[in-house]
């Protein structure tokens, strides 16, 4: 039986924490899916399309690991998928309250989902997304935070904003 893990997120923009977590999936699951969860109620920097091809770029080299965009539930998603297991990366304890709610939930909704957690490499647990893109908005140095494709991204979505 085929081992499917799904890894969600809204990913705006995928940083080197994120890569460390599926890097480690990726070992772990015969097939994961690093899902964009599509929240209408954020407003992303990144489009959907802008993110799933910037997780594409930077998840080639995992031949088990595809990227998708989902805007239902996710545990609607991993059971569209065939997964039963839902990979989510810990920072700080602070995560761990909220992570506990969201997998309460989804183990209401899919008793066959099972929720991973695992925690970020010392070096990432400080990393989010949004501290990304506020210090690359002032032009910061974020090369040791995101691959060079998202530094670059990131780099031209704020230069058209100038």
């Amino acid at each position: 039986m085929e081992r499917i893990a799904i890894c969600p997120g809204s990913f705006d923009p995928i940083t080197n924490g994120h890569l460390d977590i599926i890097s480690r999936s990726s070992r772990i699951f015969d097939k994961l899916y690093v899902v964009v969860l599509n929240n209408e109620s954020k407003h992303p920097l990144f489009t959907v399309e802008e993110r799933l091809e910037l997780i594409r770029e930077v998840t080639k080299k995992y031949p088990n690991v595809e990227a998708d965009v989902y805007s239902g539930l996710l545990a609607d998603y991993a059971r569209e998928v065939g997964a039963t297991a839902n990979i989510r990366g810990l920072r700080a304890v602070s995560d761990f309250e909220y992570e506990m709610q969201i997998t309460s939930m989804n183990r209401l909704l899919n008793h066959d989902l099972e929720t991973f957690f695992i925690m970020t490499r010392n070096q990432y647990s400080f990393l989010s997304s949004s501290i990304v893109k506020e210090v690359a908005k002032y032009g910061a140095d974020i090369s040791e935070l995101v691959p060079g494709v998202v530094e670059k991204a990131l780099k031209e979505k704020y230069s058209d904003n100038k």
